[in-house]
């Protein structure tokens, strides 16, 4: 395990999970958000972006937690050799977006660029769920059912999968 990906929809606890992941493993830890987007929510150029992004791949470790967009979440899932898959009930995507939310109306989200808009990222986040459920999701899912021969592949269904996963790479 030295280079992890770590996906899902949005609200799936990817940040958490990817924070404690790389604690736990000592890993150096990559936020996409902080990438892709600039203090107060504004979008990095893509073309920035992709640099970015293709600079972290090339580096001899990470954990990677994000989206940023469809070709760099390609790139990344190909050049990993651990796949850390959150897919959650659609439910529970919306509701940990919400609980997100508000705690985020008392302290900034975790992973996201310093005075990101709280109103207009979470009303983004509700957007994309469906949306991602209808289209990614399938393409997640076949994904790590194939990459099982290449890679070592969580693919975590519910929150207490997670806190399993996260036990047994800490023993």
């Amino acid at each position: 395990m030295k280079k992890v990906a770590v996906f899902g929809n949005a609200g799936a606890g990817k940040s958490t999970t990817s924070r404690r992941l790389a604690e736990i493993t000592g890993l150096p830890l990559y936020v996409l958000d902080t990438i892709k987007f600039l203090p107060g929510g504004l979008e990095t150029p893509h073309e920035e972006y992709l640099a970015s992004h293709s600079h972290i791949l090339a580096r001899d470790s990470w954990v990677i937690d994000g989206f940023g967009c469809l070709k760099s979440t390609w790139e990344r899932l190909a050049e990993a050799d651990t796949l850390v898959y959150l897919d959650l009930p659609i439910a529970v995507h919306f509701l940990w977006v919400s609980k997100r939310f508000l705690k985020g109306l008392f302290s900034p989200p975790e992973g996201w660029p310093e005075n990101t808009p709280l109103l207009k990222s979470t009303w983004n986040s509700y957007k994309v769920l469906w949306l991602c459920h209808q289209k990614l999701t399938p393409a997640y899912r076949k994904l790590v059912m194939e990459a099982r021969a290449s890679k070592q592949v969580h693919h975590l269904r519910s929150k207490a999968e997670i806190l399993n996963f996260l036990s047994s790479i800490k023993r």
